[in-house]
């Protein structure tokens, strides 16, 4: 599964599972671009079925409920949703 990578300063490794009809999805990479992260992303429901599958079984691991946006920090910290206060303590 091919992530689209952004430049930015690195604060390790910022995963980003999201899904390109979702507005939190948007907003989350938003606020990562404005905080000048560096990052990787992918739309989930673009990839085809078989990447697809092995990215919600990604997303299922950090988020049984495996609900979008999913980002990951380092393969441990993970941040459901887009909740801007917690986002900005775990990357400022």
């Amino acid at each position: 599964m091919k992530m689209e990578h952004v430049k930015g300063r690195s604060k390790g490794k910022v995963e980003l599972y999201a899904l390109s009809t979702c507005g939190w999805c948007a907003k989350t990479k938003e606020l990562l671009s404005d905080l000048g992260v560096e990052y990787s992303y992918v739309f989930v429901d673009l990839l085809p079925e078989e990447e697809m599958e092995e990215a919600i079984t990604v997303v299922e691991r950090f988020n049984p409920h495996g609900s979008f946006p999913t980002m990951v920090i380092n393969g441990s910290r993970t941040i459901v949703g887009f909740k801007e206060a917690e986002i900005r303590e775990a990357l400022e």
